[in-house]
């Protein structure tokens, strides 16, 4: 049992877990939001069906077994990165692409039915009669008026990393809060994993508010004034 204070091991351990979780929900908008984004503009297309697959494969392999075969193929075959440990960014790229996997994967797939809503809008063939650009008509019409189920996604998956990349740091070996719950468990530390818990609540908590204002920030409709 640890015999520091546990405000010492949070300080310590949180700032890393809230860093892969920062770089596993940079990698979901971005490769989410375009995937599904451009499966919208092509139905039916190629990129559309590489997109479902992508959707399909992320949502039902566990992150367990990603980390494995990332480890497998960057880290043992291939020799790009390390397969564990703590550093830089080579050794945040393959836990951040483990834990972020299931995030791209739906978040595209929501982007995708969001954007079809969307674009068969009055408001978007309006922009289009005005002769916008297909970029502005996209990205300043649709996408905004789409953002309101993609910001749920990526607020209760953020939250969710922060609490819960329990396996993706053990398999990676990765010294965040996560790894700290499951050895505080190993060895019946009870005031850690009680403090663990409630300190991790809280974090889920928070973030679930900050979603909320962020649809206000969003969506001008929405309003908490009433």
């Amino acid at each position: 049992i640890t015999t520091k204070p546990f405000r010492k091991d949070i300080m310590d351990r949180f700032p890393k877990t809230l860093q892969l979780a920062c770089a596993a929900m940079l990698l979901a908008p971005v490769l989410g939001l375009t995937l599904g984004v451009l499966s919208a503009r092509n139905p039916g297309g190629f990129v559309d069906r590489f997109g479902l697959a992508v959707a399909y494969l992320g949502i039902s392999f566990p992150v367990y077994w990603v980390g494995l075969l990332l480890i497998l193929l960057f880290a043992v075959t291939l020799h790009w990165l390390p397969p564990s440990g703590f550093g830089g960014l080579r050794y945040l790229a393959l836990p951040a692409l483990a834990l972020g996997m299931r995030s791209i994967a739906f978040l595209a797939r929501m982007t995708r039915s969001a954007m079809l809503d969307a674009l068969g809008a009055d408001y978007v063939r309006t922009a289009r009669a005005k002769g916008l650009s297909e970029f502005l008509v996209v990205g300043r019409h649709a996408l905004r008026n789409a953002m309101i189920p993609i910001i749920t996604v990526l607020g209760l998956d953020f939250g969710a990393y922060l609490t819960g990349s329990i396996l993706t740091e053990t398999i990676f070996s990765w010294p965040g809060l996560g790894r700290y719950v499951v050895n505080a468990m190993a060895r019946r530390d009870l005031p850690a994993i009680q403090g663990s818990v409630l300190f991790l609540s809280a974090v889920f908590v928070l973030v679930n508010l900050i979603t909320d204002v962020a649809y206000a920030k969003a969506d001008p409709r929405v309003s908490y004034n009433n």
